[in-house]
């Protein structure tokens, strides 16, 4: 989320191509779940230029915003995290992805059951759900999000959850406070450590099966 539709629009668009930048460095299918993860997060901005741009609302905009904000990355992130894990770490991503999953089954239930408004508050967009069970829905969807990128096992991936972990509470203050949304900043930033990270990963070594296999 930025402080307008034009700077959504151009970050949305920047975001997208460090996600485009990292997909094409992509060794391995199984690290192209994160390495796609700015391309959703600058579609997610892009989609909320329209949110500003329709003055917000209920409209179809405001869900697309809602659905990939809520259910969707609660189940990609940790997934991706999976995918790219080593394997001693794989048992606690996977108790994370469990999480991700049930939290993501309430979120969608709760946006296709209440109703899912935008307001404009000056230099924000406040969104309003009808969810159940809010604390406990937060809680979820922060251990599978954040909490996996944790235990990953993975240096990069825990720099990146440390980041989103102090970035998001210092966005959320100034959302909250109807300051200047700056979420935008913290995507770039993530965007970037996706980046660096894809670049360190080994080249996976197909196992030999020939005769020099067996010398």
């Amino acid at each position: 989320m930025c402080w307008s539709a034009t700077a959504d629009l151009v970050a949305g668009g920047a975001v997208a191509g460090v996600g485009v930048a990292c997909v094409a460095r992509v060794r391995s299918g199984r690290e192209l779940p994160l390495a796609a993860l700015p391309l959703l997060l600058g579609a997610h901005q892009i989609v909320e230029s329209a949110v500003w741009e329709s003055g917000g609302g209920s409209g179809p905009a405001t869900i697309a915003w809602a659905v990939i904000a809520l259910p969707l990355l609660a189940v990609w992130v940790p997934a991706g995290v999976l995918c790219a894990c080593p394997p001693h770490a794989r048992p606690r991503v996977y108790a994370l992805l469990a999480v991700g999953a049930a939290t993501a089954a309430m979120l969608a239930y709760g946006l296709v059951t209440g109703p899912v408004t935008a307001e404009i508050r000056g230099r924000t967009v406040g969104y309003t759900f009808d969810l159940p069970l809010t604390p406990l829905l937060i809680a979820g969807y922060l251990l599978a999000t954040v909490g996996s990128l944790l235990v990953s096992g993975d240096r990069w991936l825990l720099m990146l959850g440390t980041l989103v972990a102090v970035g998001a509470l210092g966005c959320w203050v100034l959302w909250r406070l109807e300051v200047v949304s700056t979420w935008c900043a913290l995507a770039a930033v993530c965007s970037l450590v996706l980046f660096r990270w894809v670049g360190t990963r080994p080249a996976s070594v197909p196992t030999a099966r020939g005769p020099a296999a067996r010398h």
